[in-house]
């Protein structure tokens, strides 16, 4: 699916496909990176992958699924946008693939003949990604991985994407994927404050007012309440720099870093033995954000 009501046009060449893979009922943010690409022109949205988050729920994945079913309907997108399970859980080891729609999906569109560059964003864990590669390694240089996810460079740390499959990421930094990761200081260059999203996301039609409403539920339920790291008038739209890559790249704003393997306390390992990935150092907020309002508007204007 790809929407185009808009006045500018997107040059032919400049199209991608995308699949986008979210464990989309674990937190708020997601919904706002899953609205922004299926309203972008430059993307072909070839289909939203439901993730599992890890042990916190063990339905996580169907949750995750119903929540895009929700999103798309408040779109008024129902039946054009692909919905697709993923695994319903985290590899058990580096070697067990968790087949599922959403790993086929990725297989099978990383090898269509099709020369629109393909991108695969993951706002949650790499079990998908991982799963895909193990079954069918010739995807890898078929496709670019965008990854949320992983802690600061050099030294990593906790993280909750990563946590929720180790062995995964363990899979995707030892391939030859090309790898953008975007870890977990930079997605947090993305705050935003309650009234900046009544005043700008809950006017915008019926996606808007959802968008703001599940955000400040899920912000009003104890474990985002009683958080130290939550101000109780901000939030942090971590996930959006996923999709806001794909708009600008952001060229001058990573570096190359030798893909290390992780360790099951999630810290980083440098050993040389794998090939460099692309790391960002920041992202622009601004950029992602406007363009993320300015699309809303239009879309409910238009409507």
């Amino acid at each position: 699916m790809r929407y185009q009501n808009y006045i500018f046009q997107v040059p032919e060449e400049k199209i991608v496909r995308l699949i986008t893979d979210t464990d989309a009922k674990n937190e708020g943010d997601d919904d706002f990176a899953v609205v922004q690409a299926l309203l972008s022109p430059k993307i072909d949205n070839v289909g939203l992958v439901a993730a599992h988050y890890g042990t916190r729920d063990v339905d996580g994945m169907e949750k995750s699924y119903a929540e895009l079913e929700t999103v798309v309907e408040k779109m008024g997108f129902t039946g054009q946008v692909p919905l697709y399970h993923g695994g319903d859980r985290a590899m058990k080891d580096s070697s067990t693939p968790v087949d599922s729609e959403g790993a086929r999906l990725i297989i099978e569109e990383a090898m269509k003949d099709d020369d629109r560059p393909l991108y695969v964003i993951f706002l949650g864990p790499l079990t998908d990604m991982a799963s895909a590669y193990l079954m069918e390694p010739r995807i890898a240089r078929r496709l670019t991985v965008i990854w949320i996810g992983g802690g600061l460079y050099p030294d990593g740390g906790e993280e909750f994407n990563l946590g929720n499959d180790i062995h995964a990421a363990n899979v995707v930094m030892g391939s030859n994927l090309e790898v953008w990761q975007v870890p977990k200081n930079v997605y947090e260059m993305m705050p935003v404050t309650m009234a900046e999203l009544e005043y700008r996301v809950r006017p915008c039609g019926e996606i808007g007012a959802y968008l703001c409403d599940q955000l400040m539920e899920h912000a009003m339920t104890e474990t985002p309440r009683k958080s130290p790291f939550r101000s109780g008038e901000s939030w942090v739209l971590g996930d959006s720099p996923a999709v806001g890559l794909i708009l600008y790249e952001d060229r001058f704003s990573y570096e190359w870093v030798q893909a290390p393997a992780i360790g099951m306390d999630m810290n980083y390992i440098h050993s040389k033995r794998f090939r460099p990935i692309r790391v960002y150092q920041k992202i622009d907020s601004r950029l992602i954000l406007e363009d993320l309002y300015a699309k809303l508007s239009l879309f409910a204007q238009r409507q």
